[in-house]
């Protein structure tokens, strides 16, 4: 529309300069002025024609513009609308944003912590593997020591013969493992005193604990003097049966009157009276002579105070007797050979004061205890100087 709007504007220049150069000298010429009146009207319409047609163009491209502008404004009115509600939205979603980004940041930071301690931890444990590995053999030679000094201590003060062999064979077993050359001379010195060890006598400990909880078993049914009961003499002559008196008698008579003995006449009711009468008597009197003789006994003992003893003390006895073996069984255990032979005697001394040797438990109860005191105990134990003093000088060397 603006060309437009320009090209009547270029027209009118080129008909004003027509019109306006008309020389006089041309005058003669146009003679009928109608007819150039009735060209400039047409012209002039033509002018008027166009430059209406441009305000109309301009009018309507004036109103298409408005509508387009009032439009434009409308879109862009809502866009900004949607744009402040866009931008709300986005604020809150960024403040939320922001919330959890601070709470990652405080998880981030703890977790940064945890993982700087790890690192350390890491890097403390690295070190400590580094040094164990470099003194792996230290630390065994270490454990190696305290394990022969404790089973040399045990050797020494209880006598743990098969401890010592178990802490020399372990020893040996972990050398092996290392199968280094240096530790030739510290097996050397291990396997030497396993030898000496295993030349050792045995002692057979437990059979003699055995037979020591044996004889505190016997103590409960074994007889006091004081408890003693009177039995009857194997020597006392037996009681004579009355009725073959009359028998042998009848055929005495017989035989002296010469006449046999199925011929002999019948005793008569008197004699068979005075026999059982007689029979009666021998009876009654073996009885009462049980009896006088249960009432007073005549003993000879050595030891008047075991006669005397009352229920309680008794009792003592016999507990004092019990302790005196369980201290030998314990002394038999810690290798202790003097305590062990002195509650042997006095078990034996107590035994022969206060109960009855005549007894048959007695008796075997003695005789267990013979036994058991004539084990010998007395074994002369190494040392494990020897192993002790091989891993100590390595130790010093290196």
């Amino acid at each position: 529309m603006n060309e437009q709007q320009s090209t009547p504007e270029s027209n009118l220049p080129e008909t004003k300069p027509e019109a306006s150069y008309t020389s006089p000298a041309s005058a003669p010429y146009f003679s009928s002025a109608p007819d150039g009146t009735a060209a400039l009207r047409k012209k002039m319409r033509l002018l008027s024609v166009l430059l209406l047609l441009v305000i109309a163009a301009l009018a309507a491209q004036w109103w298409m513009s408005h509508n387009e502008l009032r439009s434009l404004r409308n879109e862009v009115a809502q866009r900004l609308q949607s744009g402040d509600n866009t931008n709300n939205e986005v604020k809150g979603v960024l403040k939320t944003v922001q919330e959890s980004t601070k709470e990652l940041q405080a998880k981030v930071s703890v977790l940064d912590s945890k993982q700087a301690e790890s690192q350390s931890q890491q890097l403390a444990l690295e070190q400590m593997y580094q040094d164990l590995s470099k003194n792996r053999d230290d630390w065994a030679l270490s454990e190696i020591e305290e394990v022969l000094s404790t089973a040399d201590q045990q050797l020494e003060l209880a006598g743990n013969v098969q401890g010592a062999l178990i802490a020399l064979q372990n020893a040996d077993k972990n050398l092996s493992r290392s199968d280094k050359p240096q530790f030739i001379a510290i097996r050397r010195a291990i396997a030497r005193d396993i030898d000496r060890l295993k030349a050792l006598p045995t002692v057979d400990i437990a059979g003699i604990a055995v037979r020591l909880d044996s004889a505190i078993g016997q103590v409960d049914n074994m007889p006091l003097l004081v408890d003693e009961k009177p039995v009857e003499s194997a020597t006392e002559p037996k009681r004579v049966q009355p009725q073959s008196q009359p028998v042998k008698a009848a055929n005495g008579k017989a035989a002296k009157d010469g006449k046999p003995a199925d011929a002999a006449a019948e005793p008569s009711a008197w004699s068979q009276w005075l026999a059982g009468a007689q029979d009666k008597w021998q009876s009654m009197s073996t009885e009462m002579w049980a009896e006088l003789k249960q009432l007073v006994r005549i003993r000879e003992v050595q030891t008047p105070d075991a006669i005397l003893l009352s229920p309680g003390q008794a009792y003592f006895v016999r507990e004092n007797l019990k302790l005196r073996l369980l201290n030998a069984r314990l002394a038999l255990l810690s290798r202790n050979e003097f305590a062990f032979r002195n509650d042997l005697s006095a078990a034996q001394d107590n035994i022969a004061k206060y109960f009855d040797t005549r007894a048959k438990q007695v008796q075997t109860t003695q005789a267990l205890l013979k036994q058991v005191q004539g084990s010998n105990l007395s074994i002369q134990m190494p040392s494990l100087a020897e192993s002790l003093n091989a891993v100590r000088n390595y130790k010093a060397r290196h």
